[in-house]
C-alpha cells in the first residue's frame, strides 16, 4: 500500500502514515497526502461540511497541520483548526459531535519524537476503514504536491475541542462515587496530549492529583511518549513513596492508556481490560460483546463465557474493533497494546477515559487496585501468562517461515496439540489446553512477531524456546 512521493515513498500503515520528519514527513508529501485525503471527501461529503485537523505536540505538527489547512480551503473546504495540541480521541469525538467530514490528525502516536504522521478520521468518530485508507492510498499517485495558492484563508478558523469532549466524558463516569473516594494519584503526562486534560478530569472528580511533565516538549524528554515500564520509572516510584491509590499514564495522543498499582506494579493491557469488563458488569450493570484482537488475552473469552455475552476476535488494529462496535452492543472493545472503548462511547481507543475507568473502579470497590486484578483474574480462570517475541529476520527468512507456517502448520506446540489454526491476521495456533501461539509478520519491516498465552511461565518459556528453535531452522541456507 504505497505510492511514490515527491522523491520519497509515502507508505500507510494500520494507522494512516507515518515518516521521519525532513526525510520523507515533508510539507511537499503533507501536502500530496492532503490532496489524496481530499479527493476522498469530494465522494463523501458534501462541502458545507467543515473538517477539522488537530495535531499532537510533536516538531512541526501545527505547521504540517497549517500547510493541510490551506490545501484543504484551496480545493472549497472550510477547515476548523483546534487551538492547541489534542487528544485523538478528543478530536474523534468532535468530529462526530460538530456534524463534520471528519478530521486530520497529525500525530505519530507512542512513535519517536523524529516521527510524524497523518491519518484521516471520518464523521463516525473512529478510525477510517481498509476501504476508505485504500481509497485514499489510491489517489496519492495523482495528487500534486504543489504549495497552495493562499487564498480563502479566511475559511480557516480555530476552536476550542474541550469543552464538548469533557461534557461527555462526564456523562460515561461516575463522578459522584470518585469524588467521595479520594483518590491519591500520580500522573506521568509524558509530555502529550493529555496534559491539560487528564490532569483537569482528576481535579473535577476530586482526586489528590501530582502531575508531571505537563510541557510541551517535542523529544519527548529524550524517551518514547509509550506508557510503558522503561518509561514510568518516575511514576511507578512516586506512587510507591506517596502510597498512592493508583499512577496513571497515557501514550503521544492520548488514545492509549498506561497503569500502575497502589504497590508499584505497571499494569498491562491485557489485564486492565478485563478488569473494566468485570467493572462495567458487575458495579455498573452495563451488558454487550467483549471485542479483542487475535493477539488478545483469552482470559476475555472466559469472561465473556461466564456471564453469557458473545465474544468477538479481531484481525489486529483498532479500526476492526471500532467497526464492529459500529454494528453491535459491545460492552468494552480492546487490543493488547494498550487501547480500549466501551458502551456509549466513541469507536475509538481513548486513554483519558480507560484511566478514569480504572479509577472509578477502584472508587466503587473501595479496594486497592491490586486486589481488583487478582480478583478479576481469579473470576476468569486464571492466570494466564503472555510474552510477545520480535523477531528481526531477513525478507528470505521472513517469506520462508510464513510460507511453511501456511501450509504446513505444527500439529504440536512444545508437546501440546494444535486444535485449530487461524488465519484471520498471521497464523494463529490455538493449543489444547487453552493456549495459543499467533506469528504476525510486519507489513513494513522484516519482523516477525510471535505472540503467545499460557496458563503457567514454564510452558511459557518452553513455548517461546521451541518456536524460535523452529522459526531459526527454517532460515535458507547461504549459496
Amino acid at each position: 500500500m504505497s505510492a511514490a512521493g515527491t522523491s520519497e515513498e509515502i507508505v500507510f500503515g494500520t494507522d494512516g502514515w507515518r515518516g521521519i520528519i525532513a526525510r520523507d514527513f515533508t510539507f511537499a508529501n503533507v501536502r500530496k497526502v492532503t490532496r489524496a485525503i481530499a479527493a476522498y471527501l469530494e465522494t463523501a461529503y458534501s462541502k458545507d461540511k467543515p473538517v477539522l485537523i488537530a495535531y499532537d505536540p510533536r516538531f512541526l505538527a501545527d505547521q504540517f497541520s497549517q500547510t493541510a489547512a490551506e490545501v484543504l480551503v484551496d480545493l472549497g473546504w472550510t477547515v476548523k483548526m483546534t487551538d492547541r495540541d489534542c487528544p485523538t480521541p478528543v478530536i474523534a469525538y468532535n468530529a462526530r459531535f460538530m456534524n463534520t467530514a471528519g478530521a486530520l490528525m497529525f500525530t505519530a502516536s507512542h512513535n519517536p519524537a523524529p516521527y510524524c504522521g497523518i491519518k484521516y478520521i471520518p464523521d463516525y468518530a473512529g478510525p477510517a476503514t481498509p476501504e476508505i485508507t485504500d481509497t485514499i492510498v489510491a489517489n496519492i499517485a495523482k495528487a500534486s504536491d504543489e504549495p497552495a495558492s493562499g487564498k480563502n484563508t479566511d475559511k480557516i478558523s480555530i476552536f476550542d475541542p474541550k469543552p464538548a469532549y469533557l461534557e461527555f466524558l462526564y456523562t460515561l463516569l461516575d463522578v459522584d462515587t470518585i469524588r467521595k473516594a479520594k483518590l491519591k494519584v500520580k500522573y506521568d503526562a509524558l509530555y502529550s496530549t493529555s496534559r491539560g486534560y487528564l490532569d483537569l478530569v482528576l481535579e473535577h472528580c476530586g482526586c489528590e492529583t501530582e502531575s508531571f511533565h505537563t510541557w510541551r516538549d517535542v523529544l519527548f524528554g529524550g524517551g518514547m511518549p509509550e506508557p510503558k515500564g522503561e518509561m514510568l520509572v518516575e511514576l511507578v516510584e512516586a506512587v510507591k513513596k506517596d502510597g498512592a491509590d493508583l499512577g496513571l499514564a497515557t501514550d503521544g495522543d492520548a488514545d492509549r492508556f498506561g497503569i500502575v498499582d497502589e504497590k508499584g506494579n505497571v499494569l498491562t493491557p491485557n489485564t486492565i481490560l478485563l478488569l473494566l469488563a468485570r467493572h462495567l458488569l458487575q458495579n455498573k450493570g452495563k451488558k454487550g460483546a467483549i471485542v479483542r484482537t487475535v493477539a488478545t488475552t483469552h482470559l476475555l473469552d472466559n469472561l465473556a463465557e461466564k456471564y453469557g455475552l458473545t465474544l468477538y476476535e479481531t484481525a489486529v488494529g483498532f479500526k476492526y474493533v471500532g467497526e464492529k462496535m459500529r454494528e453491535t452492543d459491545v460492552l468494552i472493545g480492546g487490543e493488547e497494546s494498550g487501547g480500549l472503548s466501551i458502551l456509549g462511547h466513541i469507536p475509538e481507543k481513548d486513554g483519558i477515559l480507560a484511566d478514569m475507568l480504572v479509577a472509578e473502579a477502584i472508587a466503587f470497590a473501595g479496594k486497592p487496585l491490586s486486589q481488583l486484578v487478582e480478583e478479576a483474574i481469579a473470576e476468569a480462570g486464571g492466570p494466564l501468562y503472555n510474552n510477545r517475541l520480535d523477531l528481526h529476520l531477513t525478507e528470505a527468512h521472513k517469506t520462508a517461515v510464513l510460507d511453511a507456517y501456511q501450509k504446513n502448520p505444527p500439529t504440536e506446540v512444545a508437546g501440546i496439540k494444535v486444535k485449530e489454526v487461524g488465519r484471520k491476521d498471521g497464523i494463529k495456533l490455538y493449543l489444547e489446553d487453552g493456549g495459543w501461539v499467533l506469528l504476525r509478520p510486519s507489513g513494513t519491516e522484516p519482523l516477525i512477531r510471535v505472540y503467545m498465552e499460557t496458563n503457567s511461565p514454564e510452558k511459557l518459556q518452553r513455548v517461546g524456546q521451541e518456536m524460535q528453535a523452529k522459526i531459526d531452522k527454517l532460515a535458507p541456507v547461504a549459496a
